[in-house]
């Protein structure tokens, strides 16, 4: 049994999820010139904008610590590390080539000053060290790198190491980065560190590090806040891009460029592309409060229901709001136990009468059981309350 509320919401034209739209436009020149792989995405709703050969297999290189930054991001939402935390560096993890902060074996330093040597400097070193804090040892961590890319449903990727140093069989997709880069910003704090054009690590002694980030666009490109460059001889340049203007987010994944040069126009041309033809409409922003109940077995006053993402649409550029209209469906039964997360109803779209899409409704908050005294109270009010009625009728 379904009680739908309606939401007076109004829309135009949405661009369904997992579309190319690039690929519709007939005599286009190719947006991408360069780069062997690529791919444009647009992060609340999923549309793809554009794409070329974006399944690809292909060395990620650096691009491979977008997976080891939504792990450490990941384990920090769960609480089992913390960035105030101090970590021992092994004499593994100092021992890293290619980009780095110049560890010590035993050298202690926070999570967040290696999270942030990491996403600004792109450091090896720091990344085992984080790795290995954790799950123990890298290669565990390799494992669930491979886990989540799996749970993420993505087919052309496999890690071989933390960090996108050569290795045989490590390889991704323009296509895989860009979900993985997806994922990764739904942790919106990371962003506070991918901006970072330039800061210091060790300040004030003398082994102070001057961190520069490997991602120019962040200081040159308006609106771009992130993620993570590449380069090894093989890989050749790659760059995984994210730029925020108003509520209109984008990722933009280069790989296989020839020089720095045509990776980062590579990247300008998509993001020129984007901004130039689309524009992104928030209906809902995640955690918005759509629905309030109570249930009889919770101590909650009410249980809150609310999408679990932002509910946006994507709009071309010149089209005017019509005739959509959004509904929240909420499952009316005494289904318990509930806990914060579970999907109890959805938010659909409708064009007219026809279902457009659909997004989970979840809980917002954690949910306690009800002590036996407050379910007797209940119980004591209902009947107090079905006495009444019953005298007034």
């Amino acid at each position: 049994m379904l009680r739908k509320i309606t939401i007076l919401t109004m829309i135009l034209f949405l661009l369904f999820p997992q579309t190319n739209i690039w690929a519709n436009e007939e005599g286009s020149s190719e947006l991408v010139e360069s780069a062997k792989s690529a791919m444009l995405l647009e992060v609340d709703t999923g549309t793809i904008l554009y794409d070329k050969d974006p399944h690809k297999r292909l060395p990620p290189a650096s691009m491979t610590k977008l997976m080891s930054m939504l792990l450490i991001m990941e384990e920090l939402d769960k609480g089992s590390i913390t960035l105030e935390e101090t970590i021992q560096v092994s004499e593994y993890a100092a021992s890293m080539g290619g980009s780095q902060i110049y560890l010590e074996p035993f050298e202690e330093m926070t999570v967040e000053d290696l999270l942030k040597a990491v996403a600004v400097a792109s450091a090896n070193d720091a990344t085992v060290a984080l790795a290995e804090r954790i799950s123990v040892t890298e290669q565990a961590f390799i494992d669930r790198m491979n886990e989540r890319a799996s749970e993420l449903g993505l087919e052309n990727t496999n890690f071989v190491n933390s960090t996108g140093l050569p290795a045989e069989n490590q390889y991704s997709s323009a296509h895989d980065m860009a979900r993985i880069a997806q994922e990764l910003l739904h942790h919106e704090e990371i962003t506070d560190y991918t901006k970072i054009y330039e800061d210091y690590l060790r300040q004030d002694t003398d082994d102070e590090f001057w961190l520069v980030n490997t991602n120019r666009l962040v200081k040159f490109y308006q609106g771009v806040d992130g993620l993570k460059t590449g380069y090894t001889s093989e890989a050749k340049y790659c760059l995984t891009a994210t730029a925020k203007r108003g509520d209109m987010r984008v990722v933009s994944v280069v790989m296989g460029a020839e020089t720095p040069q045509k990776r980062n126009a590579d990247i300008t041309s998509m993001l020129d592309y984007a901004y130039g033809h689309y524009e992104l409409h928030q209906l809902h922003a995640k955690d918005d409060e759509l629905y309030h109940w109570q249930h009889i077995k919770a101590d909650n006053d009410y249980l809150v229901a609310a999408p679990k993402q932002n509910i946006s649409m994507l709009l071309e550029k010149g089209e005017n709001i019509s005739d959509y209209r959004t509904e929240v469906s909420v499952d009316s039964s005494d289904e318990w136990p509930l806990a914060k997360g579970d999907e109890v109803g959805k938010i659909e779209i409708y064009k007219e009468e026809q279902l457009v899409k659909d997004y989970p409704l979840t809980i917002k908050e954690e949910i306690k059981d009800a002590s036996v005294w407050t379910l007797w109270k209940r119980m004591m009010n209902q009947l107090h309350h079905r006495d009444v009625m019953s005298n007034l009728n």
